[in-house]
């Protein structure tokens, strides 16, 4: 029982052990199709312990043994779960042991050796995934550090969410440092208050780059109260954060934006950056959203305004809606199903953040889609085959129009842009799944391993 996974990857074995050892390590090695989040990371590998919230209040404790700790060569963690009452001690045994063998000089064997009473086949999905996501990241961070973006200091802003936690795991596991901007008073030594209504003037002190990211959800029925809700909560505290980056002489200001600013149906026309904005309540708010960012590249901040499409994580949005309808054999198209989807999964979009934070040829408007837009009915015949489910039940156009209102049907469920990558293409820039069916299989655990 149990299983042993290897794999060789191009960097050097100090350098792997390393990202093992900084924060965020955790958080990006998580499955993310897996009913597991991390709550608390290991001070050090010698030492300390991880823990991971389980269902049911639940905790998997990672405990490491400082008996078997070699760095770089090796660590080892013995797992318990907390929370299980008067169920007997070490019903749950596992020990994980993380060997790093020098190949040459540039390149590293990595084996994770599990001894528990499951089988293989269960395990070999998640270290499948795991090995997938420290090869790319590591490549994502070798890429930049020949650019020589290196151990800079980035402030965050909507650090919490879904895109925000997985791109602060990834910028502190390659060596960087992440100010979280909160709304709260601090807590932790990387928080500062960020008051969206008047930021303070040295908020942004120290720090070589921000990623805007904060805003409310654009997902539910289009009241008047939700729209000012999504508009108020972007226009405004992105114009007063972009000023206060502007009297910092901060290098870098990269804030999110989305494809709506295209509108809501453009038929097939083919959607690049230099295409003209669409008609409709969401593009006029990244309209003015993307505007909002005006005051720090008029004083000569380089200014990159991501419009995100559709972003794919089993953790978030529409896949963690679909997710469960598919799997119980419910899911289906939508209407007609011939609506483009532009889509990205969640960590290509952390990489063309990262992108733009090290590559100085960038700036302005960058759409963060895949290469490869799909049409709903085949989105939803490629996430079927993947769970293995048939997609029998197409989902009339009147049904999202009774949860949205005939405004969000038409703005979101309803909507239809078949928008390119045409900035990053020009740039040479390398997707990490490029094709929906690897993407979802990967997303989801259904990659070969």
């Amino acid at each position: 029982m149990g299983i042993e996974y290897a794999s060789v990857i191009a960097v050097p074995r100090s350098e792997v052990f390393a990202w093992h050892a900084r924060p965020g390590a955790l958080t990006r090695l998580a499955p993310p199709w897996q009913p597991v989040s991390p709550r608390t990371e290991s001070d050090s590998l010698s030492d300390g312990q991880a823990v991971l919230g389980l269902p049911g209040g639940l905790c998997w404790v990672a405990r490491h043994d400082p008996r078997e700790y070699d760095p770089p060569r090796r660590f080892v963690d013995a797992v318990t779960v907390d929370g299980l009452g008067s169920l007997p001690a070490g019903l749950l045994p596992w020990r994980h042991t993380h060997d790093f063998e020098v190949v040459d000089e540039t390149h590293t064997r990595v084996i994770d050796r599990v001894d528990a009473p499951v089988p293989a086949g269960v395990l070999r999905p998640m270290f499948a995934y795991r090995h997938r996501q420290l090869t790319d990241d590591l490549a994502a961070h070798a890429r930049a550090l020949q650019a020589g973006f290196a151990a800079e200091t980035v402030a965050v802003t909507g650090a919490s969410g879904m895109v925000g936690s997985a791109l602060a795991a990834f910028l502190t596991t390659g060596g960087h440092r992440v100010v979280r901007l909160v709304r709260h008073a601090p807590r932790r030594a990387n928080e500062r208050q960020w008051d969206t209504a008047d930021p303070a003037p040295d908020l942004l002190d120290g720090v070589d780059a921000v990623v805007h990211l904060a805003g409310a959800s654009i997902a539910g029925r289009f009241t008047e109260s939700h729209k000012r809700a999504i508009a108020d909560s972007r226009i405004g505290p992105t114009r007063r954060l972009a000023e206060v980056a502007a009297r910092a002489a901060v290098p870098v200001f990269v804030s999110a934006s989305a494809i709506g600013y295209y509108g809501a149906d453009r038929g097939d026309e083919t959607l690049t950056e230099q295409s003209t904005r669409g008609d409709g309540f969401l593009a006029d708010v990244v309209d003015g959203w993307e505007a909002a960012t005006d005051p720090a590249a008029e004083s000569g901040v380089r200014v990159v305004r991501v419009r995100t499409g559709i972003v794919q994580s089993p953790r978030g949005g529409t896949l963690r809606l679909l997710r469960p309808l598919f799997t119980a054999g419910l899911g289906g198209r939508v209407g007609d199903g011939r609506q483009w989807l532009s889509w990205i999964e969640i960590d290509d979009l952390v990489d063309v953040y990262h992108r733009a934070l090290w590559d100085t040829g960038l700036s302005s408007a960058v759409n963060a889609v895949a290469p490869q837009p799909v049409r709903n009915a085949e989105y939803t015949k490629i996430l079927a085959e993947v769970l293995h489910r048939p997609a029998l039940l197409p989902v009339p156009g009147f049904g999202p129009a009774l949860l949205l209102g005939r405004e969000g049907n038409r703005e979101l469920a309803a909507a239809s842009q078949r928008v390119v990558p045409a900035r990053l293409a020009q740039a040479g820039h390398r997707f990490r799944e490029p094709d929906l069916d690897p993407a979802l299989r990967h997303l989801l655990g259904r990659s070969a391993g």
